[in-house]
């Protein structure tokens, strides 16, 4: 978006000025707010510009939704010690840690990492596949 406002400059009149300041500090649901208000106040409707702008934010906001995951161990199988194996690995916790996290998930779901990027997130899950774990990406 910083791009887009680089490259078409507006001249702002300088009656508008401190509106189109304020303006630019909301945030964008109180933006969508505005919006109602006017439309309300005013009787018209901004729906097919309002859908149009807001389009590529939605967009945006799914993907980088989509790329960031959380890797949760939900079943260890039958190779315990190669899922605490590659548990230590992928946690860099030592073996102690790393067994008590594969126990734990054999009560419930663990975390075993936060906030990873979608390729990093499937190998680690294709890693503890390998070992026998049941592993869900959210």
């Amino acid at each position: 978006m910083a791009e887009e406002k680089k490259e078409e400059k507006v001249e702002v009149p300088q009656k508008f000025e401190k509106l189109v300041k304020e303006i630019e500090s909301l945030s964008v649901l109180d933006l969508a707010e505005l919006v109602k208000v006017l439309e309300k106040k005013f009787g018209v409707s901004a729906a097919s510009q309002i859908a149009v702008a807001a389009a590529p934010q939605a967009a945006a906001s799914e993907i980088s939704e989509k790329s960031i995951f959380t890797i949760e161990l939900k079943g260890v199988g039958e190779k315990k010690i190669e899922v605490i194996k590659a548990v230590r690995d992928i946690t860099q916790k030592g073996l102690k840690e790393a067994k008590d996290l594969v126990d734990a998930a054999e009560k419930g779901p663990q975390v075993i990492k936060e906030n990873v990027k979608k390729e990093e997130a499937e190998d680690i899950k294709k890693k503890l596949e390998i070992a026998g774990a049941k592993v869900e990406l959210k």
